[in-house]
């Protein structure tokens, strides 16, 4: 059965030899759409012009904005989830210190205990 009891590690993908493909986030997402990219780019203007050389120059300007395009909006993404993750961290957090207390802010404070204050 695959990944019960596996002792062999997984095999990393290596872009130009130092970039690990696996442990960075977006890059294989990035890679993927950029190859997609490419050829859509290249087909779509050899079929318009017919020219080779101009339409693997062009698959190659797809390939790189396709792949920067995406990996900026992986990245801006993540970021925002991580950031949204750590405040509802912090909101669990608060509520399970604050709960019960004078201090929590669902708690209805009647007029004794804002006097006690």
């Amino acid at each position: 059965m695959a990944g019960e009891g596996d002792s062999e590690p997984r095999k990393s993908f290596k872009l130009l030899g130092f970039v690990d493909v696996q442990s960075v986030p977006c890059a294989r997402e990035s890679i993927l759409y950029g190859s997609l990219g490419s050829f859509v780019v290249g087909l779509g203007h050899f079929l318009a012009t017919s020219r080779v050389r101009r339409s693997c120059d062009f698959a190659v300007g797809g390939f790189i904005c396709t792949m920067l395009g995406y990996w900026f909006y992986c990245r801006y993404n993540l970021a925002q989830h991580r950031i949204h993750q750590r405040m509802l961290k912090e909101a669990m957090r608060n509520k399970i210190l604050y709960e019960g207390s004078s201090l929590d802010p669902e708690r209805k404070q009647t007029g004794n205990e804002r006097s006690d204050s």
